[in-house]
């Protein structure tokens, strides 16, 4: 198992260097099939992966991220703004009329959940990209990783150590409060290596504090990503999202971590 589960992570890390690195393109293609898989993944969880729901979800998903290219991933404000909010609305719209026109057959909290998948998974996994396009994106974007797997490992080895006190004792029993300490400073400190290294070897010019806050704050979001999925799945009574990733479930499974970290590196880059 522990071999299985290192030959996909090698893996996906060997995927993830060539998309980050390529950007453009071929980033937003690999995150669009990315999204459409976990979308899948969440929409099986909620029992609509075969429902005119789960067609319309594919097709605003493929939408969204045409528009997410059409305005160049950052540009997020004024007018780009108000085509986003139109595309909301228009899928929002379109799973109402789901239900009005095939009434009894969805319920509301599905259309809930419906629109909550795909702004869960293919709106906040997008900002991995928008991230890529900023300026010094292609340094930025891996602060994305660092934080989320960073801190993971970090909180893992600090709570097996030290760990005492619960930190969600009936969510997750072997997560503690020192382990979530530690791998919020780890983040920071591996921020902090990181943003030298790149100054040193790749003369990015980044500012080591801003790195360290990011690390931090990207840290300490990525652990309620973690437990968030973690919640979810226990709701639904499920031990994965998936088995496409050998060893270590489906995409949700790998990138729940991931998914609420980007947006806040992206906003935390754009603000610092």
């Amino acid at each position: 198992m522990f071999k299985t589960r290192l030959i996909s992570g090698i893996l996906l890390v060997i995927i993830a260097f060539a998309a980050l690195t390529a950007g453009d393109l071929v980033l937003l293609g690999v995150l669009a099939v990315i999204s459409l898989i976990g979308l899948r993944e969440l929409y099986k969880v909620f029992k609509m992966e075969h429902t005119a729901l789960m067609v319309l979800g594919n097709i605003f998903v493929l939408l969204y991220y045409a528009l997410v290219y059409w305005k160049q991933g950052g540009k997020l404000l004024g007018e780009s703004l108000n085509w986003f909010m139109a595309l909301y609305m228009a899928f929002l719209i379109c799973l109402m009329a789901a239900m009005v026109f095939r009434y009894p057959k969805y319920h509301p909290s599905q259309i809930v959940a419906a629109f909550f998948g795909f702004f869960y998974v293919a709106v906040m996994l997008s900002y991995i990209y928008q991230i890529r396009v900023l300026p010094g994106g292609i340094f930025t974007v891996w602060l994305v990783f660092i934080c989320a797997w960073g801190c993971d490992t970090c909180a893992y080895c600090v709570g097996m150590l030290i760990g005492k006190h619960k930190m969600a004792p009936v969510l997750s029993p072997k997560k503690s409060v020192e382990g979530g300490i530690g791998g919020i400073v780890g983040a920071a400190l591996i921020g902090i290596l990181y943003a030298l290294a790149i100054n040193h070897w790749g003369s990015a010019g980044v500012s080591v504090a801003e790195f360290a806050v990011i690390g931090a704050a990207g840290g300490a979001i990525s652990q309620i990503g973690d437990l968030a999925a973690s919640a979810i799945k226990r709701n639904y009574n499920i031990k994965d999202y998936g088995k496409l990733i050998p060893g270590h479930g489906g995409i949700l499974d790998r990138f729940d971590s991931v998914i609420f970290t980007a947006p806040i590196i992206f906003y935390l880059a754009v603000l610092l």
